[in-house]
């Protein structure tokens, strides 16, 4: 006994010998995730994962990450500014002491990145 079974088709379908597949596309690219995006998706598929998978079914994870990317750029330029601002690193440090200014750029920046990874990242 064949049965067949009809219901609201929302959704195009194409019939391929017996069976309906959707006609189912990516969403457009939003752009690129960086760095930043990487690393709250990974998060977010460990740690989060009912809201990876909603925002992953719905369509909005790359826009979602490409968001979060551009945020903690903006956020870590700033937070790199006005800490160097703080701390009175200057371009006069750079010419009088290079070295010193590569240490302090370097402890600034490796202190801003993990103010992004508690504000933005892993949250």
């Amino acid at each position: 006994m064949k049965q067949e079974h009809e219901s609201d088709l929302t959704i195009s379908y194409t019939k391929i010998g017996d069976y309906y597949f959707p006609n189912i596309a990516l969403p457009p690219d939003a752009g690129d995730i960086g760095i930043w995006g990487r690393r709250r998706k990974e998060f977010l598929r460990k740690h989060r994962p009912i809201l990876f998978n909603e925002l992953l079914l719905t369509g909005e994870l790359s826009k979602y990450l490409v968001q979060v990317n551009q945020e903690a750029i903006e956020r870590l330029e700033s937070l790199i500014e006005s800490m160097k601002t703080a701390q009175g690193i200057t371009e006069d440090l750079k010419a009088r002491d290079p070295m010193a200014w590569v240490g302090a750029m370097n402890n600034i920046r490796a202190c801003a990145e993990e103010i992004i990874y508690a504000e933005l990242v892993y949250v």
